[in-house]
This record gives C-alpha cells, structure tokens and sequence, in this order.
C-alpha cells in the first residue's frame, strides 16, 4: 500500500488504485495525509474542502467521505499495514507508517543527499527523490485555501531539489546535464530568477556563453512585461561574473587562492568541531540549502583542537523522524531560530541533542550548548555567566570578557557575525533570557527547548516552533528495548506495549520504568504493567531516586501563579477526557472567562493541550498528579461539573425544542453554574451534544459510582434529541445505566421517563420484545408519579411497539389516550407528537380520511419554527392519505414537499420515506435522483 501526494492524490494498492471519487474526498485524504499522525480538526477539514463558505451540512459532508474512506481502506487491508483512520473528539487523524508517503520518503531521500559527501552519490539520491514526483502536487483534489499553500510548499521543494541536483552535476563537471535539466524546469517556471541564474551558469561552464547571455536578456525583457521589475541581484550576479569570463568556482569547491592561513596573533580561536546534520527534508524553497551540495568539509590543518560545549549525543533514542526533520526544515534560512516545546518529561532535550549531532558538516565554526535550567530547583544561571562560558569558547580571552550582560551580550553578537554555529539553549523558561543570548551571524543557527511556548519570541525573533508530543506505542516499546534488550522485551510484547500505554508514550516515564526493570532482572513486564494499571500507586512506581514524573511536574507547576495551579488541581477531577472553559469554571469553582485564561496558562506550560479551539485535554500522568494536587475538593468539583453537564444540556434540549416541556425538574442541591453556554441554533446545540457524548456518559458513570444518581440519569436522559436523531446508535447501555440510577433513587418519576425512552431505543433497534416489557411499566410509573406528559410519552411509544406487534386496535387506543393527555396539559409539542403517530396508524389501518384528520391537526398545532422533521413526516401522512383518497395531484404535491422539508433539515431518514412514497406513483427521473442520494447519504453516515 502506497499512499502518494506527489501527483494525484491516490492510494496505490497490489491491486490498483483505490477508487477514491469525487475530488473532495481525496481533499480530505490530502489533509489528512499532509498531517499523518497527528488529529486533524473539523474545523481545519472544512477549510480544506471548500473555498469560500461552507454549506450548513459541512461537518456531515466529512463525516460521510470519512466513512467511505475507512471503509476502502478496510477493503484494502490497511490494518495489515499499520494504516488507520481513527477518530479523536473533534478530530481525525490518518495513522500511517512514513515509509507509505511518497512526501515523506522524498524528505527521507534529501536528508540522505546531504550526508553524502561525494557528489555522484548525491545525484543518486536527489534523482530518486525527484522520480517519486508523477505530476503537480495533490492533483485531483479540490484546493481549499490550505491545500493551496501546501501545494506550493511542496512545489517548491521540488524546485528546491532541482536546483540542488543542477550544483551536484556541476561538481561532477556535467553541466551539459544540469543545463537539460534547468532548461525543461525554467520553461515551466520562467519568472524564477534562481532557476535562471543557475541554467545560464551551467550554460557558460558548458561552453555555452552566447545561450547564457542571451537567457539573461530573455528573463530581464520577461521581468519588465509581466511584473515591471529589474532582475534581482542573483540573476544580475550571475549575468556580471559571465560577463568577465569567470563565473566562480562551483558551489562546495574553494579555488587554491582560497586556502585559509594560519590566524593572526590576538584573533580569537575558530570554534570548530562535530556538528549536527540536516536530517530531515529539504530546506524552505525560498533559501538554498546549507551547505550547497555537495558539502566540502573545510581543512583545519595546523588549527587548535576543536572546542565543543554539546553534551555526548543521548543513548537510546527512539523515533522522532517527523520532529528530526521540521527541525532540519526551521534550520533553513537566515539567523534562524528553531524552538522545540513540549511538557516535561516528553524529550526535548533528548530530540536536540540528538538532531545536534546528526552531521558534523552542517556548522564548520562549532556548536555551543547551555543549559538555562529555567525548570530547576537550583535555579537559572546568570546570563553574565553564559555569556561568558560563550565568549571563552570563542577564543577571547577571560581577562577582556565584558563585565555588563549588555556589552558581553554585543562582543557575542560581533564574534558571531560571520561565523556559521549551533547555539543549543535548553530548558529556557521564558524569551527575555533567550533573546540576550542569540549569536550574531546570518548563518548561525539557534536552537532552543523550553515547557513553555514562548510565543514572545515567535513575535519578536520569528522563532519556528516545533512541538514535541508523546511517542507512538511502538516507539516507546523500542525505547524500552534499548534499556533491557531486545530478548526481553520480544519475551513479553504484548507486556510491553501495555507498560508504554501505561506511561502515556512520555519518555521521561518509559525511562524511569525501564530503569526499575532492568534493576530487577527477576520482575516479569506483565507484573509490572499490573502494578502501574493502578492509578492510586502510579505517579510512585515512575519515580526513581531524584527523577521521575512527578518531579519534574512539581518542577512546573512551581512557576505557576496561584490560579492556574487552582484551575489545574481542579481539572484533575474532571471525571472526562475534554475541557472547555464552561467546564473548568464549573470544577474550578469560577467564570468561563477567568477559567479561559488559566487554560491557556497551563497550556503555555504544556501541561494542557489544546486539541481544538477552545477545547482542552490533559495527558493521563498529569491528570493523576493534578489530582494529588487537592484530593480533598474531589467531591465539590465533580458535583460542579456533572451540574454544568446538566445546565449545558437543558441549554441544548431547549434549542432543539424551543418551548418543549422539560424533561425533568432539577435536583435539590443543584448549583447553577456561573454562566451557561449558549447555543445559536439547532446544529450548534446537537453539534455540542454530538461532541460532547464520551464526556457526557463517563460524568453519568462517575456520578453513578460517587452516590450521585439524581445526577446520572438526568445527564443521560438530556441526550435525548441525539438519540431521536441517531436511535439505532447504541444508546441501550446508557439508558440501562440510567435505569439503575432512577431506581438505586426510587424515583418512579425517572424510571417511568427512562423506560419510555429506553423501550423506544429498542423498538428502533429491532428489539420489540424486550421493548414492550419496559414499556408496558412506564404509564403506570407516571401515574404514580404524578406526571400525565410522561404518560403521555410513554403511551405513545408503548402504541408504536404494540402497532408493529400487531396490535393495531391497542395501538390506536394508547396514541389517542396520549392526544387527550397532552391536550388536557396544554402541551403543544407532545401532543403533536402524538397525533403525528396515530395518523401514521390509522393510514395502516386503511383510515386515510381519520389521518389525514390528525395529521392536518398536528400540523396546525405546529408553529412555523417547528423542528423541520416533524412536519416532513405530518406532510408524508397528508400525502399518502390524498393518494389513498384517490387525489393524486394533491398527494404528489404534498409527498414532494415533505421530501424538500426533510432535504433542508438534513433529516435523509424522512426524505427517503416521503420520495419512496412518491415513486410508488410517479416515474419523475427527479424524484428518483433524489431518493438515491438521500439513500447515499444515509449510506455513508452509516
């Protein structure tokens, strides 16, 4: 399996290409793709897939081409590959293998350009690299505004790699081949003046002059027509040095002139040594690569030894080919400075080292390392003292070392000028100190790691962030294995991977359980993983004499103010996986906008990260150690959150139903959270309810466990219009959960509700046995209760089962009991329901004169902002009715506009109902498009 975004966006299997469809679904694949292995929002997808605004139905456009795309990638055993599209909240993420992306392996095959040191193998791996391309890239897709750029991004670096290739012929002194190659790509790209520059180059080596001049003039005429400019100071340096006759030594060869000498007394020491490769892809297109291909180590005959302040290169490193290269990638460019965040304990130090000493070439003039311990119990040094050790590596002597941070801080930036280094700056904590140690030169690169995000440096020195998250399974399986061996780690896999889960992928965690193992050659993995499986005992187990996880967070949140390390103490009693800022208020015990800020606070600090805007998640080890944090305020935050999961689903079922009768009233103690999210309209309310489901039914299970049944039942039974919409959705195990909450209570007012709701799941799973059981319980439980709208409820749905059970008389008598009841409370809305079903049973009944009677009453009850799906369904009875009565213009008429109803709604369940209806009279080729793509719809919702 293969997938390939340089060209058609495709998916190439043993058998052949996947069949995608339509462009918008090999749009979503793009994206997907472009950020394998990590989530992908909804709201990023949608920007993907349309240019302008996107339509009401966007997020289940998505998810159908989401389905489908599982499900041909399920035909084509991708599991068997490592391939999997999974779902994560608001997200999806595509996971797959890097060496099945052609964009990947095109990355992998410049990295390997650069390490070689003779040109010829260079020209191998480039024109591999270049071979993997089969046309524009993501062709076949539908470009949204991010494909877009992607696009030319990766265009780019082709254009990047061509000019790379060009310089890898000219050292060879082929440059009748780079000229071949420039020409075809300047043809296709004639306003790149690089491109230009680089073919009238390997023209005039080729003894080509009169065709190098002659490009010139026709790139020059060609700037002034289309873009009104003068050639650039490439194209114009190349078209002066053609012009005397001597274009320079090709890149990565010095002339013998150029030997360099020995230094002048009282010149400060060349720092020189090993230093770090560009591992990873090629550079932005926009800056060549550094050094230009291929790279020509300079002689150091006669000089000093080396100085080197990097720490030795980290031992068991483990992954991280997709972070290697985005840092070989913000390397690029001039000055740049290169910034890897992450929460403690995940690597960052680890990941710099290790990319440091990936290639001695890279930085001739020496790397230099300090370790700002912005996270340390022993505090951060001086910036006089960095500086200094800085200075002394340079060569200057101790004696003219600045005494004032300012004036050391500009000896550096001078000495750092025209120098080409690695400056390793770790564990910073904030950009103040960080910007008083950047060197000086255009061709120095700085790299620094910090917990925080250090957005001011971004702002003020264009930092290029690089985040670090948690390892794969699999790569926190190979860190183990490079502490205790591989014999023992292959002896218990399944062991391991579970001790890797357990750690949540964070090194730090890994090491320190590798550590206990490998210190105990007699404890099995198995029985270690069981001990960790313990979230009581787990923080301890991953400490081990002064290193562990929960060090390095106390280390952290020590830098906190005291709200965010409230906020986060609260959080760790969050009995779900997401936070927004309604529910951190509500456990905190504030308001949405003081509990945004404290979010945002912690996830500066990488303790939160936020998955989606305005939507938060904690990694396990920190949720447990949040949690030991305040143990005490465990009860007041969990009754705080599950009471906004109450309001902020009250909030929803209102929207739903604006004016409908209310499910239930609240509990006694209830406490009303600080402010309630509001919700725009019907999709933004069952958005929330759709998103929110995990959340919702892990706080009805936690209520349940701490005592809070009055709680449980009513979180479950609010979900009530996702259930509608969704029934056959696997609704029965939380409903059966809610049923024990109502009765562990002995509230026969919630039993009665919870059946009613619970009977009518069923009966839409198939399950009418079971269902009318239940059922039959539930009006009598309303009596009792003293509650004629849930009996009315009740009775509807226990008519509805009894009618398929064929007992259609029965059925008949419940529905109207139900009408009557509603009627006599003044209830709109339930006895439109009502009415809505004994129409549909009296038209079953071969009555169509009596439903169309109770459908048009129902719909005259109905006002005009009435939920669209009931009154497509009413409109279908009236149609149907009108045929059977013999009328049928009036019932196409009206068959039709219950299928538009439900169209504009969404509600493809109905639209089918009503056009199947339609097609039973009338062959109309439009009815019968329409009744397939609703059929469609359903298909890929499925």
């Amino acid at each position: 399996m293969e997938f390939r975004l340089l060209g058609t966006v495709s998916v190439e299997t043993l058998t052949g290409p996947l069949p995608l469809g339509p462009a918008k679904r090999r749009s979503l694949l793009a994206a997907l793709l472009l950020s394998a292995n990590t989530p992908v929002s909804i709201g990023r997808l949608t920007e993907c897939l349309w240019d302008d605004e996107p339509p009401s139905q966007a997020r289940g456009v998505i998810q159908g081409h989401v389905s489908r795309l599982r499900a041909l990638l399920a035909g084509a055993d991708a599991e068997a590959y490592g391939v999997e599209l999974a779902t994560l909240g608001d997200a999806y993420v595509l996971r797959v293998p890097e060496t099945l992306l052609d964009s990947q392996r095109f990355e992998e095959l410049l990295m390997l350009a650069r390490e070689q040191r003779g040109p010829a193998d260079a020209v191998l791996m480039l024109k591999e690299a270049l071979s993997l391309w089969q046309g524009p890239a993501l062709s076949g897709a539908f470009a949204g505004p991010p494909l877009r750029v992607a696009s030319h991004s990766l265009e780019e670096s082709r254009l990047a790699t061509v000019e790379q290739l060009s310089r890898a012929y000219g050292a060879l002194g082929e440059h009748h081949r780079a000229a071949a190659l420039l020409t075809a790509e300047t043809a296709a790209h004639p306003l790149r003046e690089s491109l230009a520059a680089e073919l009238m180059l390997a023209l005039f080596r080729a003894g080509r002059q009169s065709e190098a001049l002659d490009r010139f003039h026709r790139t020059r005429r060609l700037l002034a027509d289309e873009l009104g400019i003068d050639p650039g100071h490439e194209l114009a340096d190349a078209y002066a040095l053609i012009l005397r006759g001597a274009p320079g030594p090709f890149p990565g060869t010095a002339p013998p002139e150029a030997a360099p000498s020995p230094p002048a007394a009282g010149t400060p020491v060349r720092v020189t040594g090993d230093g770090p490769g560009a591992d990873g892809p090629e550079a932005d297109a926009t800056a060549p690569p550094r050094p230009p291909l291929p790279a020509v180590p300079p002689s150091h005959t006669g000089e000093p030894h080396p100085v080197d302040l990097l720490p030795r290169a980290p031992r068991g490193f483990h992954g991280r080919a997709a972070e290697l290269a985005a840092l070989s990638r913000s390397a690029a460019g001039e000055a740049p400075v290169c910034l890897v965040t992450g929460p403690a304990g995940v690597g960052k130090t680890a990941l710099a080292l290790q990319w440091a000493h990936r290639n001695p070439a890279l930085f001739p003039d020496g790397r230099l390392f300090a370790d700002l311990r912005g996270f340390s119990a022993a505090g951060e040094p001086a910036p006089i003292d960095v500086l200094r050790e800085f200075l002394l590596a340079l060569g200057v002597s101790p004696r003219r070392v600045p005494e004032s941070v300012p004036a050391a801080a500009a000896l550096f930036r001078s000495l750092t000028a025209r120098r080409g280094l690695l400056v390793v700056l770790d564990n910073a904590r904030d950009s103040a100190t960080v910007r008083t140690l950047l060197p000086g030169g255009a061709d120095c690169v700085t790299l620094v790691t910090s917990r925080h995000r250090l957005e001011g440096l971004i702002a003020s020195d264009a930092a290029r962030p690089v985040p670090l998250d948690t390892l794969e399974t699999d790569d926190g399986t190979a860190l183990l294995a490079g502490v205790l061996g591989e014999e023992r780690v292959l002896a218990e896999p399944v062991a391991a991977r579970r001790l890797s889960e357990l750690c949540g992928g964070l090194p730090l965690a890994l090491r320190v359980t590798a550590a206990r193992l490998a210190g105990r050659p007699h404890w099995t993995l198995a029985a270690l993983a069981g001990e960790l499986a313990d979230e009581r005992g787990r923080l301890a187990y991953l400490d081990v004499d002064d290193t562990g996880v929960a060090a390095a967070l106390r280390l952290t949140v020590q830098q906190l103010p005291p709200g965010a390390v409230h906020q986060l103490a609260r959080l760790g009693h969050h009995p779900g996986g997401h936070y927004d800022p309604y529910a951190a208020a509500a456990l905190a015990g504030t308001d949405p906008v003081t509990a945004r800020a404290a979010l945002e606070r912690l996830a500066a600090a990488h303790l939160v990260t936020e998955t989606a805007p305005g939507r938060w998640v904690l990694h396990d080890l920190v949720r447990l150690y949040a949690r030991s944090l305040d143990p005490a305020s465990a009860r007041e935050a969990l009754i705080g959150v599950l009471d906004h999961c109450i309001a902020t689903a009250l909030a929803a079922a209102d929207m739903v139903e604006p004016g409908g009768e209310p499910c239930f009233v609240l509990p006694e103690d209830y406490r009303r959270p600080s402010a309630v999210q509001d919700f725009a309209d019907r999709a933004e309310a069952m958005r929330w309810l759709a998103t929110e489901r995990e959340d919702l039914a892990l706080a009805a299970l936690a209520a349940r466990e701490a005592g809070l049944d009055d709680r449980a039942w009513r979180i479950i039974l609010l979900q009530w219009p996702q259930m509608v919409w969704r029934a056959r959705d696997n609704w029965s195990p939380l409903l059966e959960l809610a049923l024990e909450s109502a009765r562990a209570g002995k509230d026969a007012y919630a039993e009665s509700r919870v059946l009613a709701l619970l009977g009518w799941v069923l009966t839409e799973e198939g399950r009418t046995t079971e269902a009318v059981a239940l059922l039959e319980r539930s009006p009598a439980l309303a009596r009792e209760a003293g509650d004629p709208l849930g009996e009315a409820t009740a009775l509807i749905n226990l008519a509805i089962v009894q009618a398929e059970l064929g007992a259609l008389p029965t059925g008949l008598e419940n529905c109207a009991r139900a009408v009557t009841l509603a009627r006599r409370e003044g209830d709109r809305h339930t006895e439109m329901l009502a009415l809505q079903h004994l129409a549909r049973m009296h038209l079953t009944a071969r009555r169509p004169e009596e439903a169309l009677a109770c459908a048009r009453a129902g719909l005259d009850l109905g006002p005009e902002h009435e939920e669209a799906a009931r009154r497509s369904l009413l409109l279908a009875v009236c149609g149907e009715a009108r045929l059977a009565l013999g009328d049928e213009e009036d019932g196409v008429r009206l068959l039709d506009r219950a299928a538009q109803e439900a169209e504009r709604a969404g509600y493809d369940e109905g639209a089918v109902r009503a056009l199947a209806a339609l097609l039973r009279v009338s062959a109309r080729t439009e009815f019968r498009r329409r009744h397939d793509e609703a059929l469609r719809r359903l298909a890929e919702d499925s």
